[in-house]
């Protein structure tokens, strides 16, 4: 095969060469990210050796030796050194919808089904239908309210029997879709020129940010009820949401204030020079950016929040973490704390993991500036 780089050829018309092959395919992607300096180097060998002892240690108490079938715990341990997963797979639909009846599981499953059509169009701008399905979005809470609680034709259910992933999923969906924009009015709020509107803002973020959500929670389930009406019955589930929404709002209201001011003065000015109102230049010019400069910070909080639901455990409410820990007070399954903190945690890292994949896809799509 002739070698082209030794053939003639009329300037313009000589055809691009192969590119070095260390800087290409695999090889390629070993030198940029695992060798690219003696450190880098260094700390690749490293943790090959570490995981050369680690690894095969996890596998087999993971895998190989795990008993996956099995009565009790001492069945277990019969059966295999590893973990018990039996544990797991006896507790699991205790462990996603706790004590909601069986007879109407489908009802939180199509919830839950639907709240992917509901966020598709939010998510994503080239959503089939996306126009028509935003209105789906809009009343979908109140569709999977009323689907998840019943009434109005379906069977009424408690809340004091919601528990598990699905109550888990309830607090972490509700504080998020309600913070965002309640945060976005707080943070315009603070930054307004109105003194009256800055005080409220002010005192109020203030005042959230200075108190631990616990404390609020035993507020929420305890203390409240002394400040309304003799006989008057408020939803301790109900009052769980409104107060892990609002703060929320207050982490997010300060992160989008960081966001209002990394703005340059001067998108303001022109947008005063278009002659555009106040909500309109938000709207159109400033709210964009600001959004756009706090996705990082925003998601943040967001995983923050969704990770403190655990935290209803101290009012007696049963979220997934929760109700596995019941499980280790059943003298059958007791002492496999290692297996039920294993399964909460993956539940945990796939939902916090989703959540951060999303926002660097978010920040790749609306990145309109040149890398440096």
């Amino acid at each position: 095969m002739t070698d082209i780089s030794q053939k003639t050829y009329a300037p313009g018309q000589h055809p691009d060469l192969p590119p070095p092959a260390l800087t290409t395919g695999v090889l390629g992607w070993m030198r940029a990210n695992l060798f690219s300096s003696v450190g880098n180097g260094i700390l690749t060998l490293a943790a090959l050796a570490v995981l050369a002892v680690v690894l095969p240690k996890v596998l087999d108490f993971v895998f190989f030796d795990a008993v996956f079938f099995a009565e009790d715990r001492q069945e277990c341990q019969a059966l295999g050194s590893g973990a018990c997963w039996a544990v797991i797979i006896e507790r699991f639909q205790v462990s996603i919808y706790a004590f909601y009846p069986d007879e109407l599981r489908w009802r939180p499953n199509l919830a839950f089904v639907l709240l992917f059509v509901a966020l598709g169009p939010l998510l994503f701008d080239k959503f089939p239908a996306r126009k028509q399905m935003l209105f789906f979005s809009m009343i979908y809470p109140f569709l999977a309210a009323w689907l998840v609680v019943g009434g109005l034709g379906l069977e009424p259910v408690e809340t004091n029997k919601f528990g598990g992933v699905m109550l888990t999923i309830i607090i972490g969906v509700t504080g998020i879709v309600g913070s965002l924009p309640l945060g976005i009015v707080l943070a315009l709020g603070r930054v307004s020129n109105l003194p009256a509107v800055k005080i409220v803002c002010v005192g109020f973020i203030e005042f959230i940010r200075g108190v631990p959500l616990i404390a609020l929670l035993f507020i929420a389930s305890t203390m409240l009820n002394y400040f309304l009406p003799p006989g008057t019955e408020f939803d301790l589930l109900l009052r769980v949401l409104i107060m892990v929404t609002l703060f929320s709002s207050a982490y997010i209201a300060e992160v989008v204030r960081g966001g209002l001011q990394a703005v340059a003065k001067g998108q303001y000015e022109a947008a005063d020079s278009m002659g555009l109102t106040y909500w309109q230049s938000m709207r159109l010019i400033v709210l964009p950016q600001a959004l756009k400069i706090s996705i990082p910070g925003i998601v943040n909080t967001f995983i923050g929040l969704y990770k403190d639901t655990t935290l209803v455990i101290i009012i007696g409410l049963l979220d997934v973490l929760g109700v596995m820990k019941s499980a280790l007070a059943d003298p059958k399954w007791n002492g496999l704390a290692v297996e039920v903190y294993i399964y909460t945690a993956v539940f945990f890292f796939i939902s916090c993991f989703a959540m951060s994949r999303y926002s660097l896809y978010l920040e790749k799509k609306l990145h309109t500036g040149h890398k440096r």
